[in-house]
Parts: structure tokens; C-alpha cells; sequence
């Protein structure tokens, strides 16, 4: 029979099995922080190479929509903002609270149609939720005083137009105050614009400013509508909102701008397609019928290329 280990001989063995799995361990771990960090170093530098080398998407300079322009006596078409388009057909939109910022903005581009001409009407398209008071009174005194030289203001209502911006739309020409028939009208007294601090007598100042301010838009709004003071002293307590036809009857505009439906020939003629036929219904500036009337048919034959001109009469 063999025999048996001895005890020191088996607690030798056991250290060494220990000892080498240890090792085997200690490599093995050795193996994957390297490879780990090779990989995160590796991952890295691509990633830096990538950035390097990535280029960010081609898009207009700016987010105003951009269309085609021909200027008066060029050759070639150029692609200018929306608004200045507009602004060449002497045509502005008011869409945003007016601030300081804004009423410049606005100042600047009526200063600008004032001096090209002032015979030529201007059209303003509001759809403001409210002002501040100081530039809007400025935006107001501008747009009155243009009128009453003799520029004709054109103002449309487009969706709601709040506080001063109600007044705006009322400062046009009259007889050319509109509103789509979706619009509304807010009438509201301006408070100040931000907290004031000071003493009791310096506050009791700037209130008396700020209510002065507002007696003197209750006053405008009475010769815009010709509505007693009293009465829209009353109204204004506390909001005060207008549908466009009520805007009418109250005074601050004059129509509301309907759809008008097609009209079809009573007598069984051919009736112009589209809805702008008739003495009443017409184009701005435009002397004859709408698109596919017969008069538009026959200057299409005198346009044609193949024309060859008046016949000669044989003798």
C-alpha cells in the first residue's frame, strides 16, 4: 500500500495551485484593461477624426421663406427674404408683440415707403397680441401722421390684435380698416410695463404717467370709433373683445372681408371662370374680366406668335 502524504508536503501543493491561479488571474486581467483601453483609445480617435472631418448641413442663411425676384431692367432672377419682396409692393406684416426692438423695426420701414412716395398706398396686415406703450404709441403717431399727409393706409386685421395693436388696425385710412372674418379685437387700458421701486412719491409719479397715457388712448379711440368717452371707459373695466363684424358696428373698421362665391350666367351665356367677373368684382387695376374670359381669349390671339399682322387691302 502507498503512503500517505505527508502534511506539509499537501499545504505546500495547495499554495502552489493558489499561486498560479493568481497569476493566471492577475494576467488575464492585465490582458483585458489593455484591450480596454486600447479599444477606448482607438474609439477616440475616430471619433475625433470624425469630428474632424464632418461638415454641417447646406441651409439658407436664414429661416424667412425665400422667393424668386426679378429686379426692374435685370436679366436675372435672385432669391430675396419673403418681407422685402413684400416691402418692394410697398406691403408690410405685423406679427409679433411690438417692443423696442420691433417699433424700430417698423418705424424704420414706413420711414422708408414714406420716402419712396407718398401717393401710393400702403398696406399693413397686423396680427399683434399686444405693445408695449411707448413704442406702440410711436408706431400709432407715425402711422396718423402718414395718413393725414396724404398717404393712403390700408390695414387688415388677420387674427387677433390686442391693446394698442387694435388701435393700429383703427389708425388706417377710413373706408380701407378691415378684418378677416375670424379676427378679433382685444380693447384693453396698458399698465406699466415693468415693477417700479422707489419711494411712495416717485411711484405715485409714474402711476399719474401711466394713467394720463391711458386717458389719452381713450381719447384717441373716441375719435377713431365715435364712441362716447364714458361708454368706453365702461368697456375697457376690463377686457373688452370685438368679433370683426361687432368691430364694425362699434366703429374701429369699416368692412369685413367675405368670401364672394362664383357666379353663374343667368341668361345661359358663358360665365367668366373664377369669381372676379363683373363691374363689381375685378382685380386691383385690372380693366377686363377675370382668368378665361372670352376678353382674355382674344388678347391670347393678338399675343400669338404666329400673328402676322393687320391684312393689307388689294387695290
Amino acid at each position: 500500500q502507498p503512503l500517505p502524504l505527508s502534511s506539509s508536503s499537501s499545504s505546500s501543493s495547495d499554495e502552489r495551485t493558489t499561486m498560479t491561479a493568481y497569476r493566471s488571474f492577475l494576467l488575464a486581467s492585465l490582458l483585458v484593461a489593455s484591450a480596454t483601453a486600447w479599444s477606448y483609445q482607438s474609439l477616440q480617435r475616430q471619433a475625433n477624426i470624425m469630428a474632424a472631418t464632418r461638415r454641417d448641413p447646406i441651409q439658407m442663411p436664414t429661416q424667412t421663406p425665400m422667393v424668386p425676384y426679378k429686379p426692374p431692367g435685370s436679366d436675372y432672377t435672385q432669391f430675396v427674404d419673403i418681407h422685402t419682396r413684400m416691402l418692394r409692393d410697398r406691403t408690410l406684416t405685423i406679427s409679433r408683440f411690438i417692443d423696442e426692438e420691433a417699433g424700430n423695426e417698423i418705424i424704420c420701414m414706413l420711414l422708408y415707403l414714406r420716402k419712396e412716395s407718398m401717393t401710393e398706398p400702403i398696406d399693413i396686415y397686423f396680427n399683434v397680441p399686444g405693445a408695449l406703450l411707448r413704442p406702440g404709441l410711436a408706431v400709432y403717431d407715425l402711422i396718423v401722421q402718414t395718413r393725414n399727409q396724404g398717404c393712403e393706409i390700408r390695414t387688415v386685421n388677420l387674427g387677433l390684435c390686442s391693446g394698442i395693436g387694435a388701435m393700429l388696425v383703427g389708425a388706417g385710412t377710413k373706408g380701407f380698416r378691415r378684418a378677416m372674418p375670424n379676427a378679433r379685437f382685444l380693447l384693453q387700458h396698458t399698465g406699466m410695463e415693468n415693477v417700479f421701486q422707489g419711494q411712495a412719491s416717485d411711484i405715485g409719479l409714474e402711476v399719474k404717467s401711466v394713467i394720463k397715457a391711458n386717458e389719452g388712448l381713450d381719447l384717441e379711440l373716441a375719435k377713431m370709433t365715435g364712441q362716447p368717452i364714458p361708454k368706453m371707459r365702461k368697456d375697457m373695466q376690463r377686457d373688452f373683445y370685438l368679433f370683426a363684424d361687432e368691430a364694425v358696428q362699434y366703429g374701429l373698421i369699416d368692412q369685413v372681408l367675405l368670401p364672394t362665391f362664383n357666379k353663374r350666367s343667368a341668361t345661359g351665356g358663358d360665365a367668366a371662370l373664377g369669381n372676379f367677373g363683373g363691374e363689381d368684382q375685378r382685380y386691383q387695376n385690372q380693366a377686363g374680366d377675370g382668368f378665361g374670359s372670352q376678353t382674355q381669349v382674344e388678347q391670347e390671339k393678338k399675343d400669338d406668335d404666329d400673328y402676322e399682322g393687320p391684312e393689307i387691302a388689294k387695290g
